[in-house]
C-alpha cells in the first residue's frame, strides 16, 4: 500500500510511519514541523518526507492521487497552543481538515481522522461512549476552541461519509511514549519528565484527584493501523484508549518512583498559576473502549507502569546524548 500521513513527523505520526514501513508499505509524510522524530526513516527507500502544508492544495492533490489510504493527523494540539492562539487552532483544524477531505473525496481514498477525548468536554457521565453528549463551556473561553475545532472536523468527516467517502474517526485518550512532544510542555508525561530531568518539583494542579486514562503509543498505533485497514470501521467514531483510571497525583508518584529521583518532590499548584484564568480542567476522562476491542480487534497490551518506564528510559537516553 501507499499511505499518506499528514502530520506524520509528529509523535503519533512517526510511530504510525514506523508501523507501515515495517509492514512493507510505502509512506508519504506531509508535515511543516521538525524532522527529529522521523530522522531514522529519512534514508529508507519507502519513506518520503515532504516539508509542506495541508494548505498547499496543489501538492495535497498530487499526493492524494497516488496513495491508497490517508491518515489526517496534522493539527494544532497542546493546551499552551490553543489557549495562546485560538485562531491558528481553528484555522488549521477546521479549514485544513476540509482541504484534506476534499482531495480524499476527489480520489475516493479512505481517510482516518485523528480526533480527541476533548470532544466530550466536561460531560460528567463516564465512561464516555462514542455517541454521548458533548458538554462545553462558553465560546468566549479559548480553552474550548480545540474541542470545537475537532468536533467540526468530525462533522465534516461524517458529512463526506454520507457522500460516499470511507472515513473513520479516532478519539485518542492521553497517548504517551517515546518521542512525545518536547519536555516541559504538552501533556502530563512530558511536563513531569522535563521537571524530573531538571531535578525540579513535579507540579500537580489542584489536589491531583483528577483522573486520566494513559494509553501507550504502541497500543494507539495498533488501533490506528486497524482503523485504516478495516472497512467495517467506515462511518464510525472509535475511542482509542485504556479504560483504567489513574489520578494525576498517582501518575506523578509513579514517575518519581520509576525515575528514582531523590531531589524532585510533588508540589501542588493552582490551575490559574499554570494556564491562567481561561482554562478549565476536566475531572475525569474515561473511554468506553468496547468499539476499539470489538470493531478494530485491538486490546491494550501495555500496562501504565511498563509503558511509563519505557518512556522514561527513552527520554533519559535522549537527554544524555
Amino acid at each position: 500500500m501507499r499511505v499518506l500521513i499528514t502530520g506524520g513527523a509528529g509523535f503519533l505520526g512517526s510511530h504510525l510511519s514506523d508501523s507501515f514501513i515495517e509492514r512493507g508499505d510505502e509512506v508519504f509524510v506531509l508535515d511543516t514541523g521538525s524532522i527529529a522524530k522521523v530522522r531514522h526513516l529519512l534514508d529508507h527507500p519507502r519513506f518520503h518526507y515532504i516539508h509542506d502544508s495541508i494548505f498547499n492544495l496543489e501538492l495535497l492533490d498530487g499526493l492524494a492521487a497516488k496513495v491508497d489510504l490517508i491518515y489526517h493527523l496534522a493539527a494544532v494540539v497542546g493546551v499552551e497552543h490553543y489557549v495562546a492562539d485560538p485562531y491558528e487552532t481553528l484555522n488549521v483544524n477546521v479549514n485544513g481538515t476540509q482541504n484534506v477531505l476534499k482531495v480524499a473525496y476527489k480520489y475516493n481514498r479512505k481517510l482516518v481522522f485523528s480526533s480527541t477525548s476533548e470532544i466530550y468536554g466536561r460531560n460528567p457521565k463516564v465512561p464516555w461512549r462514542e455517541d454521548d453528549d458533548r458538554v462545553l463551556g462558553a465560546t468566549t473561553i479559548d480553552r474550548w476552541c480545540y474541542s470545537t475545532s475537532k468536533a467540526v472536523g468530525e462533522h465534516f468527516c461524517f458529512a463526506y461519509h454520507k457522500l460516499g467517502l470511507p472515513v473513520t474517526v479516532l478519539r485518542y485518550f492521553n497517548v504517551y511514549g517515546p518521542r512525545l512532544d518536547r519536555v516541559d510542555v504538552g501533556r502530563l508525561f512530558t511536563i513531569f519528565m522535563g521537571q524530573l530531568l531538571r531535578n525540579a518539583d513535579l507540579t500537580v494542579i489542584g489536589d491531583g484527584s483528577q483522573t486520566r486514562c494513559f494509553t501507550f503509543v504502541s497500543d494507539a498505533v495498533a488501533a490506528t493501523v486497524a482503523a485504516g485497514l478495516n472497512d467495517a470501521a467506515n462511518g464510525h467514531a472509535v475511542n482509542v484508549g485504556v479504560d483504567v483510571e489513574t489520578s494525576v497525583l498517582e501518575f506523578a508518584q509513579l514517575m518519581l518512583e520509576l525515575y528514582g529521583s531523590t531531589k524532585s518532590k510533588i508540589r501542588f499548584v493552582s490551575q490559574e498559576e499554570v494556564y491562567g484564568a481561561g482554562y478549565e480542567d476536566i475531572p475525569r476522562r474515561v473511554p468506553d473502549n468496547t468499539k476499539m476491542r470489538n470493531l478494530l480487534g485491538v486490546e491494550p497490551k501495555v500496562s501504565l507502569k511498563e509503558g511509563t518506564k519505557m518512556a522514561i528510559d527513552w527520554f533519559r537516553r535522549e537527554a544524555n546524548r
